[in-house]
């Protein structure tokens, strides 16, 4: 077998392989379902509240999906507002970081208050929760624009707004990208925080009654498909970051080498 058949197939041997071995301590060691149930109860489990459990699935990843799109508009838009002036830069990252540091657990029930039991709350703690990284992000990019290279071409006639749009903006890609990976992540687990405090649907309010009725495979089963949820999107966004910045990787692999 190639090396690159190996490398595309070893995600999914090594997933089996670590379900194969948690199937086999559970049998040999009789552990409680209760405790820990074996990937053969889970997916018992998936099959048997199939419908629940898409149904709240989808929920999830639509309300993730909407305050993650948020996060995107308004990451990108701060974070150029951040990034155009070192002045702003240093005024505005220490209250980002206070705003950062703040549990989103903590703001669940101001939002409940504000807006109500339901999807909002999830909405708005997946964007609170998403938006920090790419701001950092988009403003590091902007920010780290070397000034020699700023004095040259403000000596060759261009103004500020000619020199974000030409070589700040296309330079900061890479950067916006890694972080759109890192914040696909963020946003589901704000979401899945805002859900099993105060919602009546998605996976986490599915595994919060799961486990109030003592249904830990179903619980398992939640926990399976958000990780399976949060794959796909960082897949995704992956593919796009090669897609669109794949210039970015072949420099530095032939600098590297």
């Amino acid at each position: 077998m190639s090396t690159n058949a190996m490398e595309r197939l070893s995600p999914w041997l090594f997933t089996l392989g670590m379900f194969l071995i948690w199937e086999i301590i559970c049998r040999a060691f009789k552990v409680d379902p209760f405790i820990l149930p074996a990937p053969s109860q889970i997916f018992v489990a998936m099959a048997t509240y199939w419908w629940p459990l898409a149904k709240n699935s989808f929920v999830t990843l639509w309300t993730t999906l909407a305050g993650f799109a948020l996060a995107v508009v308004f990451g990108i838009v701060l974070g150029i507002v951040v990034g155009w002036s070192r002045a702003i830069y240093r005024g505005l990252y220490p209250v980002m970081i206070g705003f950062n540091s703040v549990p989103k657990v903590a703001v669940v029930p101001i939002l409940v208050i504000w807006f109500g039991i339901g999807e909002i709350p999830a909405i708005l703690t997946a964007f609170l929760i998403s938006f920090f990284p790419i701001v950092v992000n988009v403003a590091t990019g902007l920010s780290t624009i070397e000034p020699e290279l700023e004095d040259v071409l403000r000596a060759l006639g261009a103004k500020k707004l000619d020199i974000m749009l030409k070589i700040g903006i296309p330079r900061t890609q890479p950067y916006l990208f890694g972080s759109l990976k890192v914040a696909i992540t963020l946003a589901f687990v704000g979401t899945v925080v805002s859900e099993t405090i105060a919602a009546n649907a998605g996976l986490g309010f599915l595994m919060v009654q799961a486990g109030s009725n003592f249904q830990m495979p179903l619980v398992f089963a939640g926990l399976l498909l958000l990780a399976a949820e949060g794959i796909v999107m960082y897949a995704i966004f992956a593919y796009i970051e090669t897609y669109f910045v794949g210039w970015a990787f072949r420099s530095s692999m032939s600098a590297g080498g």
